[in-house]
């Protein structure tokens, strides 16, 4: 039996660019019916439209995550648009680039609220949708930074993330006797727009020289993990954070495989 999603429901946040686009995309070639959500109306409706043109399943919600009566809009909108909700694949998330020093207070809930609060706010209303099907996929986007390595001036991201896979592994154990699984996909160095504002175009071409495989990541490689964690197939991985990062994290010393090129 080949991997795929064909007839799963599935809803993707952050669906409206970046890696939340191509996991929108990959879900829907591969068979699933795909609920499109984020705040941008005119990125979202055009993902969800470029789908349909491409002969997959899509529509678009306007979804707020940091707020609770938006994220329970959202699950209800799914469940009751579908039937049913297989899975949710919560990938929306902000990384404000400030030293601790000049971070508004403002800013640092805004980071801890949109990429680590929404996972509650998504999850809980999941829970008896699925209990009930006793089949479920809950799935994050979390972030090799935060849980395996840091950066300067990304404290408030790092601090979110490690939140995410933390919340995953209790929520794993609390919903694995229903059929739900709760996992994560941790992206490296992933080549989006907004990877390219943060290290600006020569940064990118210094992040790039480290990552062992030689060149970054794209969507799809993020988009194709979630896939197998989704599926039928991975009912025996629950609590886990995958990461994806063409073996960046793997070098005790950063500059040991670039001497022997």
């Amino acid at each position: 039996m080949s991997i795929n999603l064909e007839g799963k429901i599935a809803i993707i946040t952050g669906a409206g660019r970046g890696i939340g686009e191509g996991i929108a995309t990959v879900f829907a070639a591969e068979g699933a019916k795909v609920v499109c959500a984020s705040r941008s109306v005119d990125e979202g409706e055009a993902v969800a439209e470029a789908i349909r043109k491409a002969g997959g399943n899509a529509i678009y919600l306007q979804t707020d995550i940091r707020d609770e009566a938006e994220c329970n809009a959202l699950v209800a909108f799914a469940a009751e648009t579908y039937g049913r909700l297989d899975v949710l694949c919560h990938n929306a998330g902000i990384y404000p680039d400030l030293p601790m020093e000049e971070m508004p207070i403002e800013i640092w809930d805004d980071t801890i609220n949109t990429n680590l609060r929404s996972c509650f706010l998504l999850t809980k209303p999941c829970i008896p949708i699925m209990r009930k099907q006793n089949w479920g996929r809950i799935l994050f986007t979390s972030s090799i930074t935060g849980p395996d390595v840091a950066q300067a001036t990304l404290t408030a991201y790092a601090s979110s993330k490690g939140g995410v896979n933390a919340f995953i592994k209790a929520a794993s154990l609390e919903l694995a006797k229903d059929g739900i699984t709760v996992n994560a996909v941790s992206p490296g160095n992933i080549l989006i727009p907004s990877l390219v504002k943060l290290y600006g175009e020569d940064g990118v071409k210094v992040v790039e020289r480290n990552i062992p495989v030689g060149h970054l990541g794209e969507p799809a490689d993020i988009a194709y993990a979630m896939v197998y964690l989704a599926s039928d197939q991975a009912k025996f991985v629950t609590g886990q954070a995958i990461v994806v990062d063409g073996g960046q994290i793997l070098p005790e010393d950063p500059d040991s495989f670039l001497r022997n090129e």
